[in-house]
């Protein structure tokens, strides 16, 4: 008799629904499909109560944090403004899992609890690309990558949107075959089924409808000097061509200079970590790239019409 698997969801206040739904279908579907019980679910809470998604729905849940319940597989589901939805119980409720051999993974912006928990050092993670800036600089130990999902480590992630329909599909075709897994994707009407090693964002070549090499190296050296930002001559130097033909390469493709484009990654990245993070006002202008407080918040206000501190407050 085949058994039935029971998959554990630890929901987090503000989670999203999106990948939360793309997680629990695959396996409603594997039981319509297969006409037994592969698989089945339970949901659990903080305080065992109703938890609100960040789209407004209400999910009431079976069990608290606090219940030790046996479960095959145990996903942390997240969203919006994880960092503050990290408790003691939360983070004592999966160590004491892990102590009791339950193998732990992760949805959407979910590593950050993992990470939180100390589960992730020395380890490779998904997360949805918006908080890539931001997990890099909290939790600098763990090796963050662009793919939707990572299932070859003790502890399993998938970024945000519909990657755990990847992830569970994986999984169901590790375990009860690949033709279910396909079965499966085509009555979600899913045709493009991603591998782990699928990356979130189209390549900036795909994004601008472009294959200048030059550019795209361009491009990469900056993304790669955040904090010490290099001056346009340099990376022009290191990509092989002038500095004129460089401004006329970013004129072409991206309507802007490379000192424009240049700042806006590192004003973009300063605005990911004031959102996200509880990095002080000063460590976000240095990871940024600005020697001085007040200069940042001068550039920052004219960029977004906010000052770093009214962008922080809003959040509160």
């Amino acid at each position: 008799m085949t058994k039935t698997e029971t998959y554990l969801f630890y929901l987090i206040e503000d989670f999203t629904h999106m990948p939360f739904s793309c997680a629990v279908e695959p396996l409603r579907l594997a039981n319509h499909l297969s006409g037994k019980p592969l698989y089945e679910w339970k949901l659990a809470s903080e305080n065992g109560e109703t938890v609100r998604a960040s789209n407004g729905v209400t999910s009431i849940v079976d069990y608290s944090f606090e219940d030790r319940v046996k479960s095959d597989r145990l996903f942390v589901m997240s969203g919006l403004n994880t960092w503050k939805h990290i408790t003691p119980g939360l983070i004592n409720a999966l160590r004491r899992e892990r102590s009791h051999g339950a193998r732990i993974g992760g949805m959407c912006s979910a590593a950050y609890v993992l990470a939180h928990a100390g589960f992730l050092d020395g380890c490779r993670a998904a997360v949805h690309w918006e908080y890539h800036d931001s997990f890099m600089e909290e939790f600098p130990d763990v090796s963050v990558v662009r793919n939707v999902f990572v299932a070859d480590e003790k502890f399993i992630t998938a970024s945000g949107g519909t990657a755990p329909a990847d992830l569970i599909l994986h999984l169901i075709g590790e375990t009860h075959g690949q033709g279910l897994a396909n079965e499966i994707a085509d009555q979600m009407v899913y045709s493009g089924v991603r591998e782990a090693s699928a990356e979130q964002k189209a390549s900036l070549q795909a994004r601008h409808g472009m294959r200048n090499p030059h550019l795209a190296r361009a491009i990469g050296l900056m993304g790669e000097a955040i904090e010490d930002p290099r001056h346009t001559s340099d990376i022009a130097g290191e990509v092989g061509i002038s500095t004129r033909q460089l401004e006329r390469l970013f004129g072409r493709y991206l309507n802007c200079s490379p000192s424009k484009y240049y700042l806006e990654l590192r004003l973009n990245k300063a605005r990911n970590l004031l959102i996200q993070s509880e990095c002080s006002v000063t460590e976000v202008a240095m990871a940024a790239g600005f020697k001085s407080v007040t200069h940042f918040a001068r550039v920052y206000r004219g960029s977004f019409g906010v000052s770093p501190g009214e962008q922080r407050s809003r959040l509160t």
